[in-house]
């Protein structure tokens, strides 16, 4: 149960909560058994089998152009945004086949695996609004419901003293940092059960990059966390478990200490000793 179920299942009123068309996130797991995607008819993913583990930091690692983007955004179907994109394979949330999904169910599948993007990306509108958003096109109405999920979000990830006095202001006058941590209350509004992150603190300032990181080990004891990373020392201070691409294919996968420190795979050895990038 995240922070939003836990805080709030013994309110009066919890009719914000989004209905859950899925299982209950408790009972979700992520993974892929033989996940190929190709673009153009060039492979970019070979036979992925991985196993997301729930409540951890997962960070994929590997040189530029191995795979690590294209598998992240499979989770939620954003790869089929890319043109001449052909995916087999399995990818299961829960009892849920993604890869079979159709059009009419993508919504549902995003908004239980929330997305915080490379760059900062707040909507063109207010602060306010950039957080409602979601929730309203999940039918969650009213000022009052909306003012809760508001205050409580913007509080998870350490903005609502910085901005509760301008909530009506355009949310792309914030600082990226705080554009950041906007998107981050925006993904985890909904409810989702898994966070996707994809470089989502490399165009950030070292202050504000720490910080973002400093969020992603708070929420994981509530949410599940996959991210891309090209910073292996960013990998090394929050990863739980560690999947190394290379050329499309998985490489090794594991527990964090025993890949940084005992890696099984001679190409593994080599990448973490920077003999390539």
């Amino acid at each position: 149960m995240n922070l939003f179920h836990r805080e709030k299942a013994s309110a009066k009123d919890n009719a914000f909560v989004v209905n859950n068309k899925f299982p209950h996130p408790d009972d979700m797991r992520l993974s892929t058994h033989a996940l190929c995607v190709s673009i153009g008819g060039n492979p970019i993913l070979k036979h992925v089998n991985v196993d997301i583990p729930c409540n951890k930091i997962t960070c994929i690692i590997g040189p530029s152009g191995c795979g690590k983007t294209t598998l992240l955004r499979t989770f939620n179907r954003l790869v089929d945004t890319i043109e001449g994109v052909k995916m087999t394979g399995v990818v299961m949330l829960g009892n849920q086949n993604i890869v079979a999904a159709g059009a009419s169910e993508l919504t549902e599948i995003r908004r239980h695996i929330g997305l915080v993007p490379q760059r900062p990306c707040p909507l063109p509108m207010s602060i306010y609004d950039n957080i409602a958003y979601g929730c309203r096109i999940h039918g969650i109405s009213g000022r009052r419901k909306l003012d809760a999920i508001v205050e409580y979000y913007l509080r998870a990830v350490g903005l609502w003293d910085e901005v509760k006095d301008r909530l009506n202001a355009p949310a792309n006058k914030l600082s990226g940092g705080q554009q950041q941590r906007l998107c981050l209350a925006r993904s985890l509004a909904i409810e989702p059960s898994y966070l996707l992150a994809d470089e989502s603190t490399s165009a950030l300032d070292p202050i504000s990059s720490r910080m973002v990181e400093e969020l992603f080990v708070k929420l994981k004891k509530d949410y599940s966390i996959v991210m891309v990373t090209h910073t292996l020392r960013q990998a090394k201070r929050i990863a739980d478990h560690v999947i190394f691409m290379y050329l499309g294919e998985v490489i090794e996968e594991g527990d964090a200490e025993q890949v940084f420190n005992r890696p099984k795979h001679e190409l593994t050895q080599r990448y973490l000793a920077g003999s390539f990038s």
